[in-house]
């Protein structure tokens, strides 16, 4: 008889939407002015299965380039490294957009988010320059909220896999390491439980990982609710939200506000962003 118990295996994929931009050569606060965002996320998309993920995906791109309707769109021509190179929301038509909508809530994802108000980002560098007489770097900011965004989930299952987004051209598999690593250890803190679950921790870019295409989305779709009230995008997509942390709302708690599903996300819900 075997009794062999097959692990229990997570699979993440992890992105960014908005920038870390703060502030002019001057020092003055730009959040919210062209070429600054208001919100800084990070989110993270549970893929159940990536391989059929991966291939829908790449099927459906496949079909979309074959299309006669898009034979002399730029941004379906490979020189132009876009969509025909991999899904982007940003840079995708609006016709292709929706097709991806299409697809997603098809795929078994789980989607967890965490949001920084980039005014209250800018008082806290601001600060952290008073206190340690230097600037605070985009990668510090970074590596912080990946930790506050898996220090709840990396206890889950046996094995997680963690593909992030890379971000430039460095390589900072170490650095992402480290920050998993924290999440860990205040895990362990707070919950008084040992975390010592196999991670194993990989950066590629969207065109080389299929899944790094959906988290994408699903921020894409959330940025627009919050920074244009827009929420026809997020409607597509809302069910497959398990966790979004709007960690600066403080109206009702030091914790920020936590939409989930017995306190869904509704933009009537949403402290106004301040530009």
């Amino acid at each position: 008889m075997n009794n062999t118990v097959t692990p229990k295996i997570k699979h993440y994929f992890v992105d960014e939407a908005g920038d870390l931009t703060l502030f002019d050569k001057k020092g003055r606060i730009i959040v919210g002015k062209e070429g600054s965002s208001n919100l800084f996320m990070v989110g993270s998309a549970s893929v159940s299965n990536p391989s059929e993920a991966s291939v829908r995906l790449n099927n459906l791109r496949s079909q979309l380039l074959s299309d006669p309707y898009f034979k002399d769109v730029p941004s379906m021509q490979s020189k132009y490294n876009k969509t025909a190179i991999c899904f982007h929301a940003k840079d995708d038509l609006p016709e292709v957009r929706r097709e991806v909508f299409k697809l997603l809530p098809q795929l078994g994802v789980k989607i967890y988010v965490d949001i920084k108000r980039k005014t209250d980002l800018a008082v806290f560098a601001q600060n952290y320059f008073r206190f340690h007489k230097a600037k605070l770097r985009d990668n510090e900011l970074y590596d912080y909220m990946i930790k506050v965004l898996f220090r709840n989930n990396l206890h889950k299952a046996d094995e997680n896999y963690i593909c992030f987004s890379r971000r430039g051209k460095s390589d900072r598999t170490q650095a992402l390491a480290n920050a998993i690593k924290n999440a860990q250890l205040e895990f362990e803190t707070f919950r008084n439980k040992k975390s010592d679950k196999q991670i194993n921790i990989i950066s590629k870019y969207p065109s080389e990982e299929p899944c790094l295409q959906i988290i994408d989305y699903y921020l894409w779709a959330l940025q627009r609710l919050f920074e244009k009230g827009e929420d026809r995008f997020f409607n597509l997509l809302k069910n497959d939200f398990r966790i979004i942390r709007d960690l600066d709302d403080k109206r009702k708690g030091n914790l920020g506000a936590i939409y989930y599903d017995r306190n869904p996300l509704e933009l009537k819900k949403i402290k106004p962003v301040q530009s």
